[in-house]
């Protein structure tokens, strides 16, 4: 497969899950939107309208390991995520360690200094940008 251009960035939850795009040229995502879950199962619906939206080369889903790389108990579930989202849209599906990503949402949020922080706006959405941007670091493109 060549080197995936546009990406669609998932920060897995089980209530709420946060939702990027990113590009290979730059290197660099956004923020798109949170959707919201319910135990984990997302509104397909929505996603597939997203992946129609932006037609993306590849998805990428956060791995929420433990500090020491272990798996964690949503590891599993983010990966079954990650098979349903590749089984559902036939995109190449990638898993990306996104430790520390939403900690770093939280810091980015509150220096943003607005009122109400991150309550009122998720960090959802800006912790799949901060795990895209990792995997797309861990991933340069060959070509431009």
């Amino acid at each position: 497969m060549s080197t995936p251009r546009l990406l669609l960035g998932f920060d897995y939850g089980t209530r709420q899950i946060g939702v990027a795009v990113g590009q290979a040229i730059t290197g660099q995502a956004r923020e798109l939107c949170v959707l919201k879950a319910q135990n984990g199962v997302p509104d397909w619906s929505q996603i597939e309208r997203l992946v129609n939206e932006w037609q993306p080369d590849a998805i990428v889903v956060g791995l929420p390991l433990n500090m020491d790389g272990t798996p964690s108990e949503m590891s599993a579930r983010a990966e079954k995520f990650a098979r349903r989202l590749h089984g559902r849209f036939n995109r190449p599906v990638f898993t990306h360690d996104e430790r520390l990503t939403t900690f770093e949402a939280k810091g980015l949020r509150l220096n943003e200094g607005q009122r109400g922080g991150y309550r009122e706006r998720p960090v959802d959405a800006l912790a799949a940008a901060l795990l895209l941007e990792g995997w797309l670091q861990q991933h340069p493109t060959s070509s431009p």
